[in-house]
């Protein structure tokens, strides 16, 4: 195996200069972003749930038609560049997130440790502890106090 280039680590690049591939790749598959938020109308506080959207495989941490996502979530967000840094709800751990502010990537992101699985180890995606949207019931019941 080679050395590692420049071009090899795309990650580190500013996010306006990934292209789409390198920008879906910045993904880390933990699924917190798929998590249903509640926002206090008073203070516009946005609180996450431990519900799942209908399309997260809560398995996996994965969406189950992210090309079609829209069609059946119209309020589904597409990230871009130019909009990352609107969003304080996203988590801590995210790689757009972190990458908008100029941080490096953790450890356990699989563009670094080169193993996909590392985020659900590190204990750092939604396995194991969310709730499916079609049981849920009403989601103030459902709010966290975890920070994601």
């Amino acid at each position: 195996m080679g050395a590692v280039t420049e071009a090899d680590r795309f990650w580190e690049k500013p996010l306006a200069a990934l292209n789409r591939a390198e920008w879906e790749a910045l993904c880390d598959g933990c699924g917190k972003c798929c998590l249903h938020k509640l926002e206090d109308a008073d203070t516009g506080e946005v609180h996450p749930t431990n519900v799942a959207c209908k399309l997260l495989d809560r398995d996996t941490a994965r969406c189950t038609n992210y090309r079609g996502r829209r069609a059946f979530v119209p309020d589904c967000i597409r990230l871009d560049a130019g909009n990352v840094g609107r969003f304080a709800w996203l988590p801590s751990t995210c790689a757009y997130r972190l990458r908008a502010a100029g941080e490096t990537l953790p450890e356990w992101h699989y563009l670094i440790c080169g193993d996909r699985e590392a985020v659900h180890r590190a204990g750092q995606s939604v396995r194991g502890w969310t709730v499916a949207e079609g049981e849920a019931g009403d989601l103030e019941w459902h709010v966290i106090d975890r920070e994601l």
